[in-house]
């Protein structure tokens, strides 16, 4: 049981400003009528052509450079047909990229002009706005250097495809900032209190944050045994996202892996894998972004965005393996892993989505869940598991059409053995292979009868490609969740 002695920590009262991510649009921020004088500009051109041109095209002017970019020019990957790059993450990506290009070459003004339908203008700029974060910047309160100018076919273009666009890279550098955050500036108080900063007090959205006493009350023994040990006790933060309109409709509900710092526990991580686990915050990070959109768009689906807060340490009060403890649900767990910690916090939080008084039409989990995913997958797909075939598909496929990638994989239930235990009702982790489907098998009895989708996914990025400009958090999964709601009928 968490205790009414711990110290606050000293970061508690740095969430005014999220760190500097205010939730302002980078690519307003550069918008400029007119190039300052003295500054070295570039003329980009943008535009698709099959014809035989190269992908990226310089010309040196007297007062600056002129590019030529055609996304189409890029070869295709080969093999499946379902991890190929289509055109909306080409013109993304290589648009995206473009701001680089310009940095190195130290342009002050930059006006693009695009030759573009509306689906793949809306990719350009969300290559613009995903681009230009950078998280030093964010952090001093620094925009850049860059000035931008923006048309499309000759025409200024709309308002409305601008905040589109750009409210989705956000979302997504919302979620990579949160990710990029050390452990000493984020942790679950800290994390909860920036959330109720960010999203609380509209119309639409009320935000809940249930300290430990409050989850003591709710059984959540799972949820606190994880968070027993650290200084900063586990929160527990609910975003209810209703918009006017919504009428009766059953909610979307979405849970978060919220481990602000894994230490691994009393089976402790190498240094080497230990190094980047400020990133275990992942999952969380991706649904508060799409729940950043959901209130900037007003989305007109009702949602409720679940973010699990704990720190897992190391210290007298932390739990050990063979502890038993007792989930929401009524379930025994024994711990066979004090490092598989994240099934735990999400198991708690699951139980309370579908019992919620609005039952949810669909729940769907994100987290950086299992380094098997990783060694089966890679970094850049994310393993998806469903016990519902139609979901599965429908979450995949939105996801492809933007670039945010999964795989769908088994949940096989023969596998469900390794999770026996004499003394409890099921243990927390397994030896051996398949570890990814034992620990998507572990949160399928947190599901209920609601049909729901597991993406255990990486959440960072080793160096920067495409739009992202940098080493650190991706904000994997909010594009695609974001893309999933939007076509959901």
């Amino acid at each position: 049981m968490a205790t009414k002695s711990r110290k606050k920590p000293a970061t508690e009262k740095s969430t005014s400003k999220l760190w500097g991510w205010a939730g302002q649009s980078l690519v307003k921020a550069h918008l400029q009528d007119d190039r300052k004088d003295g500054q070295k500009a570039a003329h980009v051109h943008v535009q698709l052509s099959k014809k035989a041109a190269p992908a990226l095209r310089t010309v040196e002017r007297e007062d600056g450079v002129e590019i030529f970019i055609n996304p189409l020019a890029t070869a295709e990957s080969e093999g499946d047909a379902r991890l190929k790059s289509n055109t909306f993450v080409r013109v993304r990506d290589a648009v995206g990229a473009s701001l680089g290009t310009l940095e190195k070459m130290e342009i002050g003004f930059a006006e693009y002009e695009f030759e573009l339908d509306a689906d793949n203008l809306e990719a350009a700029l969300l290559g613009l706005e995903i681009a230009l974060y950078r998280f030093k910047r964010v952090l001093k309160g620094e925009n850049g250097k860059i000035g931008l100018a923006l048309s499309n076919r000759g025409k200024a273009i709309s308002d409305s495809a601008l905040v589109n666009a750009s409210v989705r890279g956000q979302a997504v550098n919302l979620a990579r900032h949160m990710v990029n955050l050390p452990p000493n500036f984020l942790n679950p108080v800290t994390y909860a209190k920036a959330v109720q900063t960010l999203l609380g007090g509209g119309k639409s959205v009320k935000v809940e944050v249930w300290d430990e006493e409050r989850l003591e009350k709710e059984g959540m023994g799972l949820h606190l045994g994880v968070g027993a040990a650290s200084i900063t006790p586990p929160r527990l933060v609910h975003i209810k996202y209703r918009p006017s309109g919504s009428g009766k409709k059953a909610p979307l509900a979405f849970v978060g892996k919220g481990i602000t710092f894994d230490s691994g526990g009393l089976d402790i991580k190498p240094s080497s894998g230990m190094r980047l686990m400020k990133k275990d915050m992942g999952g969380s990070a991706a649904v508060l972004g799409v729940a950043y959109w959901a209130v900037q768009t007003q989305a007109k689906q009702p949602m409720d965005f679940y973010l699990a807060l704990a720190e897992n340490a190391i210290g007298g009060k932390g739990f050990r393996p063979s502890d038993i403890l007792t989930a929401r649900n009524g379930q025994s767990v024994e711990i066979h892993n004090t490092d598989a910690e994240g099934r735990l916090v999400l198991a708690d939080a699951m139980d309370v989505a579908v019992k919620a008084s609005e039952k949810p039409r669909y729940l769907v989990d994100v987290a950086t869940l299992t380094g098997a995913i990783k060694v089966a997958l890679g970094s850049s797909l994310a393993g998806l598991f469903s016990n519902d075939a139609k979901l599965a598909q429908s979450i995949n496929s939105a996801g492809q059409q933007v670039g945010d990638m999964s795989w769908i994989m088994p949940l096989f239930q023969k596998y469900r053995t390794q999770l026996n235990s004499p003394f409890a009702d099921q243990v927390n982790a397994a030896d051996g292979f398949g570890g990814a489907i034992t620990a998507a098998l572990f949160l399928e009895k947190f599901a209920g009868d609601v049909p729901w989708a597991h993406l255990d996914i990486y959440a960072w990025k080793d160096s920067g490609d495409g739009a992202w400009m940098e080493q650190g958090g991706s904000g994997q999964a909010v594009l695609g969740l974001v893309n999933w709601i939007e076509n959901l009928k």
